[in-house]
């Protein structure tokens, strides 16, 4: 196939220079992974509660703890969560750090609790 003849070789040429942009697989692969409304509500719950093992995670989302697994295991993958033993369970937390920015870029908060002398901690 041929390509199409350039109208504006300076422009071909300036946009081509986009392309360069470093890890756009990466980037298309991440978007992928928050394409999903099931893995994009689990690392919502993550930001706003990290540290929290898969049962509360599954009673939070309304999901089954397989479900929750499976995305879990997606997003660790990808290096998105880290997980820590704490027993007999495993406790999840994200932990990349455009992620979390970019769930700041669509409203997420951060859970605040109120220490005994009133004062707000951000967790």
């Amino acid at each position: 196939m041929a390509a199409t003849p350039a109208l504006n070789p300076e422009d071909v040429q300036r946009a081509a220079a986009a392309l360069h942009t470093p890890d756009i697989d990466g980037w298309a692969n991440r978007f992928e992974l928050l394409s999903d409304g099931n893995r994009l509500r689990l690392l919502l719950c993550l930001h706003h509660a990290p540290d929290i093992c898969v049962g509360d995670l599954a009673a939070a989302l309304d999901m089954t703890g397989t479900a929750v697994s499976h995305a879990l295991r997606l997003l660790r993958n990808q290096g998105w969560v880290s997980a820590t033993r704490d027993g007999r369970s495993m406790r999840y937390r994200l932990t990349d750090d455009t992620v979390h920015e970019l769930l700041h870029t669509i409203g997420a908060t951060h859970y605040h609790n109120h220490d005994h002398t009133g004062a707000e901690q951000e967790r």
